[in-house]
Formats: C-alpha cells, structure tokens, sequence
C-alpha cells in the first residue's frame, strides 16, 4: 500500500478508489455491459482473488472498457480460484480459474477488447433445466 505523505497523495489516492467505486456500482446498466464477476469466497480470497478483482478494475479504467466489476460467492471450483466469470453482452458467460493479477489483466487486453479465449477456460459440466 502506498504511503499516503502530502494533500496531493490523498487527492490522487481519493481519485482512484472512486474510479473503482463508480466501475464496481454501473449496475444500472450492467445488461448492456460486460459483467466480470470475481469469486470471493473464502478460497478464493485465500488465493488472491482480491488483488485479482483489484487488477481487474485498474485495467479496465485504463482501457475505458465499459464493465461491471462485482464480487461474488463460491462458484464451486475451488480447485481452480480464484475464479473469474466473464459475461459480455449477448453472449454466454465463460469462467476462468486460476486468474491471478496478470491474467486478470489479460483477460481485460485479450479476452475483452481483442476476442481472444484465453488458457484456463473452466467447461460448463451441467445442462440446465431449459435443456431438457
């Protein structure tokens, strides 16, 4: 954490944790934009899903993607936190596992702006009711 020492170091720090509040809480619209929800249970917060969750803000407000970034339960893939859903507009969701700080950042670049799946894609292993 960085040590806040002048006016100017607590404008700055205020600065960035609003930007993160205002991506965090774009709920009202979150149809229209990309969904990343960031598993928090207890295994995920034990694995760093927090710094994770943290990277995937930063990223997005420095690429000024459009996402709602929100925090969630156990998805059930423990094995695999922390455990990221990416849902974009109009398409079915897709889960990573194993997302740390600079996959989380990847997923921004790559996944998000570029269409580009990524390593580490957790397959669906249910139907749903619908399905049947």
């Amino acid at each position: 954490m960085d040590k806040i020492k002048s006016l100017a170091d607590l404008k700055k720090k205020r600065e960035q944790l609003q930007t993160m509040v205002e991506i965090r809480e774009e709920g009202e619209n979150a149809e229209k934009l990309v969904q990343i929800k960031v598993a928090m249970a207890t295994c995920g917060i034990a694995s760093g899903a927090k710094q994770t969750m943290d990277a995937i803000i930063e990223e997005c407000k420095k690429n000024n993607v459009k996402a709602v970034v929100t925090q969630t339960g156990c998805m059930g893939y423990c094995h695999a936190e922390p455990t990221v859903e990416v849902t974009k507009p109009g398409a079915e969701p897709i889960v990573y596992g194993h997302v740390d700080v600079n996959k989380g950042r990847e997923l921004v670049t790559k996944y998000i702006m570029q269409n580009e799946i990524l390593e580490g894609v957790i397959p669906v292993n249910y139907e749903t009711i619908d399905n049947k």
